[in-house]
């Protein structure tokens, strides 16, 4: 059974609903919705990753989770997890309520002694890690991206990123890896992933597809960001149906009820 992870964006520029969650009442209401629409994680951000996005203190980015996490300690009791690629901000969630390290760069900050600073902080913390794929920064990831085979590649990093983790002490069975769709990857790569999660699975940990509301659909259908509710459920099946164990998605409702009839009927 797939676990649904919904998005709150508390951010003024990400590219499906920056600024809609962005005042923390806001962003609370929105949380408390989809908790009660099914979902079995809420997946908060404070710094876009769309293409060009510009960078984000680690300041700003506490400033601007920390009265949501405030609010939110007691009100779900659905777990959360943070998604940032700063320690400092990943340990202020952790001390606030948070028990899952979405950590966008898939491990790629290293300490003095050449470890994984989010693994680490995970293991420390007892905390549950997604390591995502990317390739370079969101200010340049898709200046032409290429790959040999992208699906080995990102599968060959993904794997390697939580070998490293278990290393520092990461239980194996609280790894997530996320090849990143639309992060680095141009639409053929973006396909090429999608159709091969079962390759990805293989590597023995659970898959995390984030594909809701991407640009793909734009690309493909010739659809606007708020005409891709079709496109993402059908990712979403398409997805459950090749292995992905964790669905990162901003319409919760909707891909709950697409899950369970499609789990239903396999």
């Amino acid at each position: 059974i797939a676990l649904v992870m919904g998005v709150v964006n508390v951010t003024p520029d990400s590219f499906s609903d920056g600024r809609r969650w962005l005042r923390p009442e806001d962003a609370v209401a929105h949380a408390c919705a989809m908790a009660e629409e099914g979902a079995d994680l809420l997946d908060l951000g404070a710094e876009s990753t769309r293409t060009g996005a510009p960078r984000v203190s680690a300041e700003e980015e506490i400033d601007r989770l920390v009265p949501v996490l405030d609010q939110l300690t007691g009100r779900v009791e659905i777990h959360i997890s943070i998604d940032t690629s700063k320690p400092e901000v990943a340990r202020r969630a952790l001390e606030l309520g948070a028990v899952v390290l979405n950590d966008i760069t898939g491990l790629r900050l290293h300490d003095a002694e050449g470890q994984p600073v989010m693994a680490r902080l995970a293991a420390e913390k007892n905390a549950s890690l997604v390591v995502m794929h990317m390739l370079g920064e969101p200010a340049t990831m898709q200046q032409d991206p290429r790959y040999d085979d992208v699906v080995r590649v990102v599968g060959d990093y993904l794997e390697a990123a939580a070998e490293a983790a278990i290393a520092c002490g990461v239980s194996g069975d609280r790894i997530a890896i996320d090849p990143g769709i639309g992060l680095g990857k141009n639409l053929e790569h973006n396909l090429a992933l999608l159709r091969s999660i079962d390759r990805l699975a293989a590597r023995g940990y659970p898959v995390l597809i984030g594909a809701s509301r991407k640009s793909l659909f734009g690309k493909l259908l010739g659809l606007a960001v708020d005409e891709r509710l079709e496109a993402s459920l059908a990712a979403a099946v398409a997805a459950l149906l090749r292995g992905a164990r964790i669905l990162r998605v901003h319409d919760v409702g909707p891909t709950v009820r697409a899950l369970r009839m499609a789990e239903t009927l396999i």
